[in-house]
Formats: C-alpha cells, sequence, structure tokens
C-alpha cells in the first residue's frame, strides 16, 4: 500500500505504520528523548484532472445552528442535475481541491468522475466536528441523520440542483446514508451504502471482546485528513473560517473520541445505543444497493443486519469476500451508477428486470499494478443470484464436535479437549487489506484446539452467520473465545474462511430473536455472567456472515483459542491464565451449526492459493510434524 488512498481505513495503516517505523537513527524528540514519530502524510499519487465543469464551495446551515462546509461538482452540461450526496467525518467537504486530485481522498475520484459524466452533480458534506465544519462530532448518533436529510433538502433547492438526489459511499459515507434515509428527507430518491458500520461495538468489542486497536488508527486518520487535506485546499481557497475551525476541531476530538466510549460505555448501555443505526432502519423507504464484504479488515461484516429490517421490495444486496474498500470495483461501480439512473433520475433502464435481488460475488480476486488498479479490477470468478433470502431458503447444517478433534453428523462423546489461556493466536489479513495468515506461535499446539470433518461427500454452499455452540468450562471466571471457521483442501492447503469472538461472561442471550444460526446477545450492562470453577456453560459464538463454497472432497475445520488480530480488530483479552475445556458428549453435546444455500452449483476447480481477496491460504499446521 503505497499509492492508493482511497478509504479511510487504508489511511489509518498508513498511519499506524508511519508511528511504528521507529529505526535506531530515527531522530529523538528534544522534549521527551524518546524516537521521534514520523509525521503522517499521504503517498503521492496522480494528479487527476478536472473531470467537471465548475467547482462551487460554501457552507450551508442546519436547523440547530450548525455550519457544514460543502464541496459540488458540476457536469459539463446547461440547465439543472441530479445530485449524488456523500456526508463523512474525513474529507467529503473539500473534493474537488488539489488534494483530492492527487487522491488524497476519502472519496473514489473513479466513482465521482463516472458520476459526472452520467450527468450528476457530486456534493460532498463533511459531518458536524470534522474538517471545516463547526458543532460537536457525534459520529453516528442521531445528529448525523438530522443533518444528513438537511443536507439533501438544501441540493434539492439549488439553483444547479433539478430536486432529484441520491446518495453514494461506504464506511462512515454508508453510515451517513443510512442516518439520512431513517429521517426521511422529501427529496431522495435512494441510497447505495457500502460496508456500514451501524453500531460502534462491532467494531469496539465485537461480541464483548475489547478490540482497542481499531480506534487509535481510526482517530489518527480523520485528523490527518483534517490536518493536511482539508487544511490544505483552505489555504489554496483562501478559506479562512475552515482554518480557524480546524484547531478547534482536532482539540474537540481530543475530549471526545472513540476512545472515550471505548473506556466509559464498555456495554451496551443507554449511551452506546444511541449510537447504533440498525433498529430504525425500518423507516428508510427509498430503493438500496447493499455492498457488504464477508472479510471486512476494518469492520465487522454484521451491521448490526440492517438489511433484514428494510422493506425486501426496496432492497438490492451485493456480497462479496474481499476488504472493506471493495465499493472500488469497477463492476460494484457500474451497478451503482445503473441503479442511480433508475431511482434518481427515474430513467426505465430495465434494472429492476435484470437485477437479482441478492448477488453473492464468489471467490473475488484482483489484478493489476499498483494498489489502485488492483482495487478497481476486483471481480467475482462466480455469482450466486437469487431473489431476497429468507431464512427458508437456508438448510442448517450441524457439525457435532467429537473424541479425536473430530466433526461429525451425530452428537459426539469422549473425554473433554482443553488449551491453555491465553494464547498468542493467530492473526489472519491486515487491516491495509492484505491477505495472510500470520506465523504460528511457538506454543499454538497448546492454547487451541481443532476439529475437522471427513471429507465433504457433496458440494456446500455456506451463506450467512453460525453459530458454535460450545459447552466449556474455565477455571478462571472469565475468558474469550475465537472460533475460526477454516476450509481444508484435498491438496493440503488451508483457506480461511471467517471468524467469531465471544467473552464468555457476555453470553446472555435474547433468547426471542436468536435463531439456530444466530446467536443475538442482550449485552446489557446489568447481566454479565461470570464463570465458576468447573462449571459447565452454553457459550453460542456467532460467526460473522460468510459466502464460502466447500466443494466435494475438502474437509470443514473449526479452530477454538485466544482471539488473535483479525483486519483491524486488535484484541485486549481476559488475561488470566487458566485451563479452558470444550466438552462433547451426550449431555454436554458442543456443535457448529452453518447456514447452506440450497441448489448452488459452482465451478469444479479450485481458485489458486491466494487469489481470493482476504482469504489467504497457507499449509495444514497439523500435517507438519
Amino acid at each position: 500500500m503505497k499509492k492508493l488512498i482511497a478509504a479511510a481505513i487504508t489511511l489509518a495503516t498508513a498511519f499506524v505504520t508511519s508511528l511504528a517505523a521507529h529505526g535506531q537513527d530515527a531522530p529523538l524528540d528534544p522534549d521527551t528523548g524518546l524516537p521521534l514519530s514520523p509525521p503522517f502524510d499521504f503517498p503521492e499519487r496522480g494528479p487527476a484532472a478536472p473531470f467537471w465543469a465548475k467547482r462551487l464551495t460554501g457552507y450551508f446551515k442546519t436547523s440547530d445552528g450548525i455550519r457544514l462546509r460543502y464541496s459540488v461538482l458540476l457536469p459539463k452540461a446547461s440547465g439543472r442535475f441530479p445530485v449524488i450526496l456523500s456526508i463523512n467525518g474525513y474529507d467529503a467537504g473539500s473534493i474537488g481541491g488539489t488534494p483530492y486530485l492527487q487522491y488524497k481522498t476519502s472519496m473514489s475520484i473513479e466513482l465521482d468522475r463516472r458520476l459526472v459524466d452520467a450527468g450528476y452533480a457530486v456534493m460532498g458534506v463533511n459531518a458536524a466536528g470534522s474538517g471545516c465544519s463547526a458543532g460537536p462530532l457525534e459520529y453516528t448518533r442521531p445528529q448525523l441523520g438530522r443533518h444528513g436529510a438537511e443536507a439533501v433538502e438544501f441540493a434539492a433547492s439549488q439553483a444547479w440542483s433539478n430536486a432529484k438526489v441520491g446518495m453514494v459511499n461506504w464506511s462512515y459515507g454508508g453510515s451517513s446514508q443510512l442516518a439520512t434515509a431513517q429521517h426521511r428527507p422529501p427529496h431522495l430518491r435512494a441510497i447505495v451504502p457500502g460496508m456500514v458500520l451501524t453500531d460502534f461495538r462491532d467494531a469496539l468489542m465485537p461480541g464483548g471482546v475489547p478490540a482497542p486497536g481499531f480506534i487509535t488508527p481510526l482517530r489518527g486518520s480523520m485528523r490527518a485528513y483534517w490536518e493536511k487535506v482539508v487544511a490544505q485546499t483552505a489555504r489554496e481557497e483562501g478559506d479562512a473560517a475552515c482554518l480557524a475551525q480546524i484547531p478547534k476541531n482536532l482539540a474537540a476530538e481530543d475530549t471526545n473520541s472513540v476512545m472515550h466510549l471505548f473506556l466509559s460505555h464498555p456495554l451496551r448501555d443507554e449511551r452506546m445505543k444511541s449510537f447504533d443505526l440498525a433498529p430504525h432502519a425500518d423507516r428508510v423507504q427509498v430503493p438500496v444497493l447493499s455492498l457488504e464484504a464477508f472479510q471486512d479488515q476494518a469492520i465487522t461484516p454484521r451491521s448490526g443486519y440492517y438489511q433484514s429490517r428494510l422493506d425486501p421490495a426496496r432492497l438490492w444486496s451485493v456480497q462479496t469476500n474481499g476488504r472493506h474498500d471493495m465499493y472500488l470495483a469497477a463492476d460494484f461501480q457500474a451497478m451503482a451508477v445503473r441503479f442511480l439512473d433508475r431511482f434518481v433520475k427515474g430513467e426505465n433502464n430495465g434494472f429492476e428486470r435484470d437485477t437479482p435481488r441478492t448477488t453473492v460475488w464468489m471467490e473475488s480476486s484482483e489484478a493489476g499494478g499498483n494498489a489502485l488498479e488492483r482495487r478497481v479490477s476486483a471481480r467475482a470468478r462466480w455469482v450466486v443470484q437469487r431473489g431476497s433470502i429468507r431464512s427458508d431458503d437456508l438448510a442448517v447444517k450441524a457439525f457435532h464436535l467429537g473424541a479425536g478433534q473430530t466433526l461429525a453428523d451425530a452428537p459426539g462423546s469422549g473425554a473433554a479437549d482443553s488449551f491453555d489461556y491465553p494464547g498468542a493466536g493467530v492473526a489472519v489479513n491486515d487491516i491495509a487489506g492484505r491477505s495472510f495468515w500470520g506465523p504460528l506461535p511457538g506454543d499454538w499446539k497448546t492454547t487451541g484446539v481443532a476439529y475437522t470433518s471427513p471429507p465433504l461427500d457433496e458440494d456446500m454452499m455456506v451463506y450467512g452467520p453460525g453459530s458454535a455452540d460450545l459447552w466449556v468450562t474455565a477455571g478462571a471466571g472469565d475468558a474469550d473465545l475465537q472460533v475460526t471457521v477454516t476450509e481444508l483442501r484435498p491438496d493440503g492447503q488451508e483457506i480461511y474462511v471467517q471468524r467469531g469472538w465471544l467473552r464468555l461472561s457476555n453470553r446472555a442471550l435474547d433468547t426471542a430473536r436468536s435463531t439456530p444460526l444466530l446467536p443475538v446477545r442482550l449485552e446489557r450492562p446489568e447481566q454479565p455472567m461470570p464463570l465458576l470453577p468447573g462449571r459447565p456453560v452454553l457459550a453460542r459464538v456467532e460467526i460473522h456472515k460468510m459466502g464460502h463454497y466447500f466443494r466435494a472432497g475438502s474437509r470443514l475445520r473449526i479452530w477454538i483459542d485466544t482471539p488473535a488480530q483479525t483486519g483491524g480488530l486488535v484484541f485486549d483479552t481476559f488475561t488470566q491464565k487458566q485451563r479452558v475445556h470444550v466438552l462433547h458428549n451426550a449431555r454436554y453435546d458442543s456443535v457448529v451449526r452453518l447456514g447452506v444455500l440450497k441448489d448452488v452449483k459452482g465451478p469444479a476447480g479450485y481458485p489458486a492459493c491466494g487469489e481470493t481477496i482476504l482469504q489467504p491460504c497457507r499449509p495444514d499446521p497439523l500435517a507438519i510434524r
């Protein structure tokens, strides 16, 4: 990752990398005497040529008196235009400036160009408390949606607008779309949210396991945008108000950052619930084109399962293996523009007739030279297409843990297996989107257990979330579990599929909402469930959404160990040393349940190892003597 700065989380990686790159010859900080942290800088790329006819910038005031910065790129035509709006906390309000043309942006220049060429005005707005915009920074709290709705109506009222507005983009830009649409602004016609973080607990404490490693890169990337991208644009434009606001926003972020959420609200109390966009997703009444990446290395792919709350008659879903910025893929962007042409412009282009409600990109890979070319080139090896997928469309396949660390069709037997806790775990992938398995720690054989099925008799399309229902004992009052799903291929290569995590004291379930494939935790501050030594407890570990094709002859494997770095999720686990036991007998039947999508037939041949995005291969560790 040396040339592409296309997504905020990619920048977060560069920030962390720069902070970690202290050599012995690094200059010293005169105040501390310690090696000086290299300043964050954006890799150079470009410049791109302007592709718009006119750029407009300015501020508008919200109903609560907050000035928000915007920038608009107008197409090379006359008259009024439909508007495509993006809102985020990075640099959306500064698009079109010199840094933007050098690819120093959280936006997709390729998508913006497609939209402008298609006759749309492209408008970016910085959320309150970010960049040049005033007010408090509240992330995904209700302010974001209220301001988003007012931005839609502001755009609709401008002389260059034909009052038809859509929204695009991913991550922060995806969250802002869902938040805005819940407020039902009259002139919003359609949204295209990708990789939505509906609930900060998905990234801060998945399964109740603290993941503080996500926070500093997120903070660093936001601040770098304001200090470098937004400030440079403001200086070039002589925007004194912006240059005065940026230091205020930086100071405010120091006292109201995501880190404060993590430290002050570790469980789902009323404050944390106010950040969750999913419960009110049923208020969205415009057409939605949703994009998810199963191995999203910046946030988890669960997104509060907000799509299940939408009207299926207005929803189209694209799902894929891959990283947080799969929104850059040219194939998806072409679909997005066609969707917007249909529902924002109102063109009768046949989108509804020839676009399935659910498209799953299978075994997606990429090619090309630099990082941007690879991202843009990402495409499916093959696709699964369906209508709206309901629970009835899935068969529940149960794999019972058994003696000899096997997975079988019948309830298991035999003595419990155990492992030393905590262990180092094995990292997989990274926040920059590189596919790799980390090295095996020296004690890996004693700090985890693996259960492997016999070779499968038939192909199996595993789809959606899964549940590892494990009977365990732990002697120290608490422990954190990680369940990793892999495929062991006939050639001896093991490919990563998905993971899930659970802090055992966070195991209390919402029984009314839980299903065989989806354990829904209560996560209330007043309901922790610490363990007693030797007392078995049922721990249902949610395995996050997946879409993976197991071919006949392959074997399914489940690893159980201590949470390890997975993309941007870097865990701070419960540290008291103990022995964790996994039971599997007639009374304590530990079982893994996966959803199987019926009537799927994929290509017989396996993809080459290393080609499938964020699903790395490694030689089977258990075959190494």
